[in-house]
């Protein structure tokens, strides 16, 4: 088995504050051969910690956004009509692969279920990546890792993770941080203030806590530094929260009047 590349630390590293061990796991994951799952509601820092992680291992990072189209055709690679010739493609699946990159499938429960069984052989001991179309069977490179996410609470159905795919990988639950934490983490994002940032996570924690509004999603950290980010542009309060956080939550306006008297109760 091949090892892994030594750690490399650049000085610009995507910032990330760790909230619990993640940092370590996922490095200690990534060394082992070991596909990580990471679980946990929208917004609440999974993309950034791979991310920065990446960064902090020295390794490039393929980044896939998985929908319901999303399909293993899209992942692998296709032929395509160049002139006189046809052409293969590498897919961003095929691509980490062969580079020894990070590959990253962000919301994985939302793709085809073809996706899935084209991962399969990457998470076991074979490391390897069957590309029929192609007729090839390649082997991932050193360096290469795979990290998958989804929602748990988002997803409905069809759209959950088999057992049988779920235990495959290495598993890390995440959570929107205490508030302490929260407030941290909108300063280092945006340089904000530290009462401003105070003021927005009291926000969102009475809005996380307002069950009887019937919210599909509640307040994530990610739209708190969206709100951070247009108030440190000179935008005022009330309307940057109202932009980057009460109409990105709702539709219905009788809700959002509700989200808005809260904005104007806290700012």
């Amino acid at each position: 088995m091949t090892a892994a590349p030594e750690l490399v630390v650049p000085a610009d590293l995507p910032w990330y504050r760790p909230v619990g061990h993640e940092c370590t796991l996922f490095e200690q994951a990534y060394r082992s051969n070991l596909p990580l799952l990471l679980k946990g509601p929208t917004g609440c820092g999974k993309s950034r910690l791979v991310e920065h992680m990446a960064a902090r291992l020295g390794r490039p990072l393929v980044t896939v956004s998985c929908h319901d189209e999303t399909s293993a055709v899209d992942l692998l690679g296709r032929y395509l009509v160049r002139g006189d010739e046809t052409v293969w493609q590498d897919g961003p699946v095929t691509r980490a692969v062969r580079e020894g990159a990070i590959l990253y499938l962000d919301e994985v429960a939302e793709a085809r279920p073809d996706v899935i069984v084209v991962l399969h052989p990457l998470t076991d001991h074979r490391r390897r990546l069957f590309v029929e179309r192609h007729d090839e069977v390649i082997d991932a490179a050193p360096g290469f890792g795979l990290v998958v996410s989804f929602n748990p609470g988002y997803q409905r159905g069809l759209k959950e993770l088999k057992p049988s795919t779920r235990q495959r990988f290495v598993a890390m639950h995440f959570d929107y941080p205490s508030a302490e934490v929260e407030v941290e983490v909108v300063m280092g994002e945006t340089a904000i203030d530290a009462g401003t940032a105070k003021r927005l996570v009291a926000l969102a924690g009475k809005m996380r806590c307002l069950r009887e509004l019937g919210l599909s999603e509640v307040p994530s950290t990610r739209l708190l530094v969206d709100a951070a980010r247009l108030i440190a542009a000179g935008v005022p309060p009330r309307l940057a929260c109202q932009a980057a956080v009460v109409e990105p939550l709702t539709d219905d306006r009788d809700v959002a009047k509700g989200l808005a008297d809260l904005v104007a109760l806290v700012f």
